[in-house]
């Protein structure tokens, strides 16, 4: 069986995807732009982007009763790898030891012309 997970604090998908999946005792959370989830807009610049992915991951995990100590894997995609110290230090602001297994690819293009977007596998709390 697996269970959609959808909430308002993160930006509805802008495809036919869902938010995040629950499925096999893991949640899988599609990648998160930097979007703004009340105004839909795209945060400016790769730093606030970046963030505001991680918010938005944050929001999808709290929906399924998760925080970010659950995240077993990140996947993270930037358009300049350039960024990537810059990506590390915010990523390193929501993740602690213990931290997730992750890769970072640079791609030639991301929807909405974003810098940076971040998908997540975590770990569901058994009950």
């Amino acid at each position: 069986m697996k269970r959609i997970i959808q909430t308002a604090n993160a930006p509805e998908a802008i495809g036919p995807y869902s938010q995040g999946v629950a499925a096999g005792g893991l949640l899988f959370i599609s990648g998160q732009l930097g979007i703004e989830p009340k105004s839909g807009q795209l945060a400016a610049g790769v730093e606030a982007q970046a963030r505001r992915s991680l918010e938005n991951l944050k929001a999808i995990l709290a929906e399924a009763g998760l925080t970010t100590a659950d995240v077993v894997r990140t996947g993270i995609f930037l358009r300049d790898l350039h960024n990537f110290q810059k990506i590390n230090s915010i990523y390193a602001e929501y993740f602690a030891a213990d931290f997730p297994a992750r890769s970072t690819v640079e791609v030639s293009g991301l929807p909405r012309d974003a810098e940076v977007e971040i998908e997540a596998v975590a770990l569901l709390k058994t009950e």
